[in-house]
């Protein structure tokens, strides 16, 4: 019987899916965490210094919010996904079949990304209602931004498990990117409020672009040109990403 890709993908995905349900660190992190840290970040914000940027506090939360949901709806939850089934062989068993390197890889990723634009949804509409929000005065970038913001989560997930022998480590190497993206990329603070110097550098972090123009979808204060610098940084990390998967990702258990 001949299998079509998307029919693979839907059956590749349901498994994950139940797969997920049953880790509860996985659901913790992907379901419970991004909902929570956001507005743990509005104490920290200063509205003087957010206005002078033309932007305003639920904006910035908004942004952060997604920001969250796709470090830890997506990358984190990924990071363990990808780590637990090389350990368990079932990436392995599954390229001896048709299953194609792209479609595993793609399969395992979509129940956490259907979770993250899920929670981004929600996120959206809640600060929407709470914090007078208001809709987004240029929704191509915001929606850029996530579109940019999903598959770089899924790359640099695979990429982090380059380096590690196991779901524990896998986890702890997951880190860095946790931490550099949460102070680095906008999630806690957005660039336009930090020196110079320390925001150019930050320009260059992987999920800044997209945070950048989801951010600056829903306030209407990006430029073109700023719009253009953050879209073509996002596409470098993606490429860099998928090639650094295609050449060292490891499919079976590090001996």
């Amino acid at each position: 019987m001949t299998t079509t890709p998307a029919g693979r993908l839907r059956a590749l995905a349901r498994a994950e899916l139940t797969l997920i349900g049953r880790s509860k660190g996985v659901l913790i992190s992907a379901l419970f965490v991004p909902l929570v840290l956001p507005f743990s970040v509005s104490v920290s914000l200063d509205e003087k210094a957010l206005k002078g940027a033309g932007l305003s506090v639920g904006v910035v939360i908004l942004s952060g919010a997604i920001g969250f949901s796709l470090l830890f709806a997506v990358y984190s939850s990924l990071v363990s996904v990808y780590a637990a089934r090389r350990e368990e062989l079932v990436l392995k068993r599954l390229r001896t079949g048709e299953l194609r390197d792209a479609e595993i890889l793609a399969g395992a990723a979509l129940p956490p990304v259907a979770i993250g634009l899920a929670q981004c949804v929600v996120l959206a509409l809640a600060c929407t209602v709470a914090l007078d929000v208001g809709a987004p005065a240029a929704p191509q970038y915001a929606l850029l931004g996530l579109v940019l913001g999903i598959p770089l989560c899924v790359a640099l997930a695979a990429v982090t498990t380059v380096a590690s022998r196991s779901v524990e480590s896998a986890q702890v190497a997951s880190m860095p990117m946790l931490i550099i993206s949460m102070l680095g990329s906008g999630t806690f603070a957005p660039l336009e409020v930090m020196p110079d110097k320390l925001a150019s550098l930050c320009e260059l972090l992987p999920l800044t672009g997209p945070l950048t123009l989801i951010r600056g979808g829903w306030s209407g204060e990006l430029s073109s040109y700023d719009a253009l610098g953050a879209l073509l940084t996002s596409v470098a990390w993606i490429i860099l990403a998928v090639f650094a998967v295609r050449r060292w990702f490891r499919w079976e258990p590090r001996r």
